[in-house]
């Protein structure tokens, strides 16, 4: 559950005079997710989502959040489109905490991708990538491979006996990452964070990326790796596995948009190493510091060690497709 903040009825008829939402007829919290507070407002205007941002979310960074979502919006790239105030502004407090108002987007998430839907999949990515190629905003990837190291340094290990034994895999491996991490490749904005709930569908048809709120300047072809490691393995029992097809279709459908060039397949194996750690990283640290009380439900770390193992026994883009 994520719902950290709790909302009346009086915030609500505060926000409706802001936004002129129609005439409310009933909001609800939304459990998924655990990086904000979410609510589901539903008037006789429509649907929309109240987002709450909670701590983790830098305030400094969220006017490039809203930004980037409405110029999408205007590219036609399917995501929720920002609402702004009476006064023309996207953000305001609640509870003393920043929040906007966003569209309401048709679909839901799936936990298994087909075949079809990593084509999809691949295919909007692209479009979305052509479409942030000219925009003049900008945010440093707060979790780039540079950021790593301070995560890692971090993470006091002698709290858990499962992440004591990943200690010197940690190191070995984030400086093999960051000594073979490409110098250039073609890059502008990228979501950098599509796992399998920020991915809409409707009617068994892609309708549309939500959650843009890790979303940086960063590689192109690093989008793909993160969704790799996300959306291509196939989980049997407790063991993980590559799905060659999956990861075939969704390079498939990307390149149907967007070419991918030699350098960026060849830097893709590293760049999947790089997206694994990240992962395993912030599991690791989670694991250790949220409290078992907590409402949400903490990831397994071991989950992205699997997967790190496995692109350590990888050395050719073929080998991710054959």
């Amino acid at each position: 559950m994520a719902v950290y903040t709790k909302i009346s009825d009086k915030d609500i008829i505060l926000i409706n005079k802001k936004f002129k939402l129609g005439k409310k007829i009933k909001f609800q919290g939304i459990k998924k997710g655990i990086e904000n507070t979410n609510y589901l407002l539903r008037t006789d205007k429509g649907k929309f989502i109240l987002t709450i941002f909670e701590k983790r979310v830098n305030n400094s960074d969220l006017p490039f959040f809203m930004k980037l979502m409405d110029l999408l919006s205007l590219r036609k790239i399917i995501c929720p489109k920002p609402l702004k105030d009476n006064y023309g502004k996207y953000l305001f407090k609640i509870k003393n905490k920043r929040a906007c108002i966003v569209s309401f987007l048709s679909g839901k998430d799936k936990n298994i991708l087909t075949y079809k839907n990593c084509f999809e999949v691949g295919k909007n990515i692209a479009k979305m990538h052509k479409a942030t190629k000219n925009f003049k905003i900008k945010r440093a990837n707060s979790m780039g491979i540079n950021k790593l190291h301070p995560l890692l340094n971090s993470i006091n290990f002698k709290k858990s006996n499962l992440i004591l034994s990943y200690k010197e895999f940690f190191f070995n491996n984030l400086k093999e990452i960051k000594k073979n991490w490409p110098k250039k490749l073609p890059s502008g904005i990228i979501h950098a964070d599509l796992f399998v709930d920020n991915i809409f569908f409707k009617n068994n048809k892609f309708s549309g990326f939500i959650d843009f709120y890790f979303s940086a300047n960063d590689y192109y072809a690093y989008e793909l790796a993160i969704c790799i490691n996300a959306l291509c393995f196939d989980k049997n029992k407790s063991k993980f596995i590559l799905n060659k097809q999956k990861v075939n279709n969704l390079i498939k459908g990307y390149e149907k948009i967007r070419k991918i060039s030699i350098n960026e397949k060849n830097k893709l194996n590293i760049l999947c190493k790089g997206a694994a750690i990240r992962y395993l990283l912030t599991r690791a640290y989670d694991y250790i510091n949220t409290p078992k009380t907590a409402l949400i439900k903490i990831k397994d770390p071991k989950e992205y060690y699997q997967k790190l193992m496995i692109h350590n026994q990888i050395n050719s883009f073929k080998e991710y497709i054959h």
